[in-house]
């Protein structure tokens, strides 16, 4: 499957997926069993939402 490409980022973005990168070490840092899939989840809305944003704003109207 190929890779999608990553979005430009808005500032806001880039802020909450920091948040998230860092929720998701702190976890990291408390054991291999530690459930993560739920940041994971968000940190993937995040991505989805950002790429929709841009092929709105690339499309022709």
């Amino acid at each position: 499957m190929p890779a999608t490409p990553e979005p430009q980022l808005t500032a806001s973005e880039k802020a909450k997926a920091a948040w998230l990168i860092a929720r998701m070490g702190k976890r990291a840092i408390a054991g291999p069993d530690v459930y993560q899939a739920d940041l994971e989840k968000k940190l993937d809305r995040l991505m989805d939402a950002a790429r929709k944003r841009e092929a709105k704003a690339n499309s022709p109207r």
